[in-house]
């Protein structure tokens, strides 16, 4: 007999959590009103890690007179059930739509318990998903055993081609982007004036880097803020009540972040002592500074490295 490789993973990581957990594993879903008919699921602002379920990622909920739409939807099937759950008892309308933002597996995993025709994403968030979703999960079962059983990674089943979609009586506009990803998608809810801008915005917690373009988040954040909206969004940490405060800061993090690294690059300075340096005193109340600044190093220091310092055997004579 041939075993699942994920429910042998899911089950060793059991075992070994049952002297500590005695309860069965339960998503807290406490939506939070944000605006007319939209509500915010905070996400822990926190790493994924047992502790949390991988439950780090902000969900918008929409209500409409057509139905139930939701922006993100967590990290594993368990997740997208509670989720599902609560939104529908909120609204009293079934989920119709959900939009994924991009790849990154603490917002997409939840769509295995939806199903996949109102799932959706851009062709170009497709594509990758194409070709990374099921790997990633393979990372989030050994982060989080037992919290990810019986969650398959399922493609969107709905592929965006227009710039907005109109869901009863909602218009919700597209916003397709890259930077922090090389697909982003953020969305502006015409009534409320809410920008849900996805990871491509960060609010007192540090921004995470795994496949960020800094140029190009940056002509992101830039388009974002250029757009009329009343508050923001995003993809992690506490809601904005104001426009840019959440972009600005995101901006100003990015930028901090680039222009020291260079400079670590240039002094010789090697990873250990890169992911050491001082964080300035205007980012002390971001969470997860520390740890966003080291994965950050292991990002973008060797591409920095070989751009500063390119190889003398590889110069052209």
């Amino acid at each position: 007999m041939m075993l699942d490789r994920r429910a042998v993973m899911a089950g060793l990581a059991g075992l070994i959590a049952m002297p500590v957990r005695a309860q069965p594993l339960r998503y807290a879903i406490r939506p939070l009103a944000s605006g007319d008919g939209l509500w915010v699921v905070r996400g822990e602002d926190a790493p994924i890690e047992m502790a949390n379920g991988g439950a780090i990622a902000n969900i918008t909920i929409i209500a409409t007179s057509a139905g139930t739409v939701l922006v993100d939807c967590g990290p594993s099937l368990r997740y997208g059930q509670a989720l599902k759950a609560a939104a529908e008892g909120l609204t009293g309308k079934p989920v119709v739509r959900v939009y994924l933002t991009h790849l990154h597996p603490d917002h997409i995993y939840g769509a295995a318990a939806f199903d996949q025709a109102i799932v959706a994403a851009t062709p170009q968030l497709a594509a990758l998903l194409a070709s990374e979703g099921a790997g990633f999960s393979d990372g989030m079962y050994r982060l989080l055993g037992d919290w990810m059983r019986g969650t398959e990674f399922r493609p969107p089943g709905r592929i965006l081609q227009d710039d907005e979609e109109r869901i009863g009586d909602r218009r919700l506009v597209l916003l397709p982007l890259s930077g922090h990803s090389p697909a982003d998608l953020a969305i502006l809810d015409d009534r409320t004036g809410t920008l849900i801008a996805g990871d491509l915005v960060f609010h007192d917690r540090a921004p995470s880097t795994p496949h960020a373009e800094l140029d190009q988040w940056r002509a992101a954040l830039a388009r974002l803020r250029g757009i009329a909206h009343q508050s923001t969004i995003p993809g992690h940490g506490p809601v904005d009540p104001t426009p840019t405060a959440a972009i600005d800061q995101t901006r100003d993090w990015l930028d901090w972040l680039e222009t020291s690294l260079r400079a670590a690059v240039a002094d010789g300075r090697d990873m250990v002592e890169a992911g050491a340096m001082e964080i300035p005193t205007r980012f002390a109340g971001m969470r997860a500074a520390r740890y966003e600044l080291q994965r950050s190093v292991s990002h973008l220091y060797p591409g920095l490295e070989a751009t500063l310092f390119p190889r003398i055997d590889t110069r052209r004579r």
